[in-house]
C-alpha cells in the first residue's frame, strides 16, 4: 500500500513545526479510523507533541456543583431542560471542599474546575472559589466551567483566586442547543481580555459532524488563542434527543485529537492537549491531559459521577503512567517524576 504523498508532505512538515492549515485538517479527518493514513496521523501528532510538551502529562479534576433542568436545552446533555430526569440541587460546600481536598490532596493536580449549569448564582459561586482556595494546595489552579459572564464578573472571578475559564462554542451550537454562538464568543473574548487561561475542546463530537464542520471548530480554539485545545467525544445516553445519532469509537476521538495536535503546532499560547473522557487511544494520539471527575457530570445520569463515568486521580496517573508519560506538570510549572513507585504512593 503506497503511502499518499499529499499525506506524506503535510506530516513531515508537522515533525519540523509546521501544523497543517485547515484544508490539510479536513484531508487528515476524510480517511476512516482504521485506515493506515489515520494511524499514520495519530502517530505523528504523538510524536509531535511529547517533544513540545517534554513527555509530561497534566492532571485536571471537576466537580459538578449543582444540578438544575438548563435553559440551555443541550440535546447531548443530560441536564437539558425538556428531557432531564435531574431535579434542581446545589452541592453543600462542606462537600464540594471534601471533594477539592481528595481530588487536589496530592499536590499533582495541576487545576481544579468548578462546573456549574448555564443558568447559576454568580455570587454563590465566588464564595465556592473562595473556600475552595483556601483549601488547595498553592500549586493548584482554579477554573471555573460556567455559563456566559461578562467582564465585570470575570475580574471578580479573578479575584477571588480563579487562574482560568473552559468555554465553548459548541458543534452546531444555536441548532443543537438553545444558546446564542456570538455569545459564547463574546464570553471568550472576555476571559481573554480579563487575562484568564482560556480553555476549549471541539466538542460534543457525533457521527454526523463533517470532517469540515470539525475543522471549523478546531481553528476558533487556534484563532482565538486557547491555552489548552482538546477533542471530546458525545456520549450515547438514552434520554438525550441526540441519542438518535448514534457516538463515535475513541478510535475515531483519537484521530480528531491527532488532528487537534497537529493544527495547534503553531499556536504558541496552546500548552496542552486534552482528550475527554480520558482514553488510551487519545493519549498515545497527541494527548497529554486526562481529567478526574467528581458530582455532577452532563454525560452521566448517576447524580455523583464517581459512582459511575468519573475517573478518579489514581485511575488517572495510571492512565498517564500507561501511556509512557514521564512525569506530571503541576500548577505552578514544576513536575514530579511518574513511575510505579509513584503511582503506588498515591494509591
Amino acid at each position: 500500500m503506497a503511502i499518499p504523498a499529499r499525506l506524506s508532505r503535510i506530516l513531515d512538515a508537522a515533525l519540523e513545526g509546521r501544523g497543517p492549515d485547515k484544508e490539510e485538517c479536513v484531508y487528515l479527518l476524510s480517511f476512516p479510523p482504521q485506515s493506515l493514513e489515520a494511524s499514520m496521523t495519530c502517530a505523528v501528532a504523538d510524536v509531535a507533541s511529547r517533544e513540545r510538551f517534554g513527555n509530561r502529562g497534566v492532571l485536571l479534576a471537576q466537580i459538578g456543583i449543582e444540578t438544575t433542568p438548563c435553559p440551555g436545552g443541550c440535546k447531548f446533555c443530560v441536564f437539558g431542560e425538556g428531557h432531564t430526569a435531574f431535579d434542581t440541587s446545589e452541592t453543600p460546600v462542606d462537600d464540594i471542599l471534601r471533594q477539592a481536598s481528595v481530588l487536589a490532596g496530592a499536590g499533582d493536580l495541576y487545576a481544579l474546575f468548578l462546573m456549574t449549569m448555564h443558568t447559576y448564582g454568580f455570587d454563590r459561586v465566588l464564595g465556592v472559589v473562595r473556600a475552595v482556595r483556601r483549601v488547595l494546595p498553592g500549586q493548584t489552579q482554579i477554573v471555573v466551567n460556567l455559563g456566559d459572564f461578562d467582564l465585570a464578573q470575570a475580574s471578580d472571578l479573578k479575584a477571588a483566586g480563579v487562574n482560568g475559564a473552559y468555554h465553548v462554542c459548541r458543534l452546531r451550537e444555536g441548532v443543537d442547543t438553545s444558546l446564542d454562538p456570538e455569545q459564547r464568543k463574546t464570553t471568550i473574548r472576555v476571559i481573554k481580555e480579563t487575562g484568564l487561561d482560556w480553555y476549549y475542546c471541539c466538542e460534543p463530537i457525533g457521527p454526523e459532524h463533517s470532517p469540515a464542520e470539525l475543522v471549523e471548530q478546531i481553528f476558533l480554539g487556534i484563532e482565538y488563542g486557547c491555552f489548552q485545545h482538546a477533542a471530546m467525544r458525545r456520549v450515547y445516553i438514552p434520554t438525550t434527543p441526540l441519542s438518535v445519532q448514534g457516538q463515535i469509537a475513541e478510535r475515531r476521538l483519537a484521530q480528531v485529537v491527532g488532528v487537534v495536535a497537529l493544527a495547534t503546532l503553531a499556536s504558541a499560547e496552546t500548552k496542552s492537549i486534552a482528550v475527554h473522557e480520558p482514553n488510551l487511544l487519545g493519549l498515545a494520539a497527541g494527548a497529554n491531559v486526562v481529567y478526574a471527575e467528581a458530582g455532577a457530570n452532563p454525560r452521566d445520569t448517576e447524580k455523583d459521577t464517581t459512582r459511575n463515568r468519573g475517573h478518579d486521580m489514581p485511575a488517572c496517573r495510571k492512565m498517564l503512567y500507561e501511556a509512557g508519560f514521564t512525569a506530571i506538570e503541576c500548577g505552578d510549572g514544576k513536575s514530579v517524576a511518574l513511575d510505579v513507585d509513584y503511582l503506588n504512593r498515591q494509591a
